[in-house]
């Protein structure tokens, strides 16, 4: 299930610790697995588990504490809107509504086509652009009015390959 070269990829993270402390390394594993597989399982976190020395329960905690580690397979566009105050203040609310009714979904959900999928997350350090939203935990928008939404959405579904 795990390449041979994603383990390389784990023992160059697990490097950059002194040898006592490699499971300070379980983030980026955990990181490494979702690039490869587009989420973590419960097999892929025993498996980081055993390269790194560590009890699945403890890699485990890590997947289910951080939002940024997909638990589940998602769409190759993962949308996460900030739902905390400052945003809800600025029409975070707002924007997470109109993207369940343009993509016809609700959060927490994959479109059919298998392109997008809705969730919520906490703050995200940008409150003064709110609302705000994260496309696959990488590419940060700001002031996600309505139309700013349609526009993004649109070049997505270019982008993936959707009519």
């Amino acid at each position: 299930m795990i390449s041979e070269s994603t383990k390389a990829r784990f023992d160059r993270e697990v490097a950059k610790f002194p040898a006592d402390q490699k499971q300070s390394a379980v983030m980026a594993c955990l990181s490494i697995v979702q690039q490869e597989l587009g989420w973590v399982s419960a097999e892929s976190e025993k498996i980081v588990a055993e390269h790194l020395g560590m009890a699945p329960m403890a890699v485990h905690e890590v997947t289910t504490f951080y939002n940024m580690y997909n638990q589940k397979p998602v769409g190759k566009f993962k949308l996460n809107v900030c739902t905390n105050l400052p945003c809800q203040l600025r029409g975070g609310a707002n924007a997470l509504a109109h993207l369940e009714q343009k993509l016809g979904i609700q959060t927490g959900d994959t479109t059919s086509d298998g392109l997008f999928t809705l969730q919520p997350s906490e703050c995200q350090g940008a409150c003064a652009d709110s609302p705000v939203l994260l496309v696959n935990d990488r590419h940060m928008c700001s002031f996600m009015s309505n139309d700013k939404l349609d526009q993004l959405i649109d070049g997505l579904k270019k982008a993936g390959g959707a009519a």
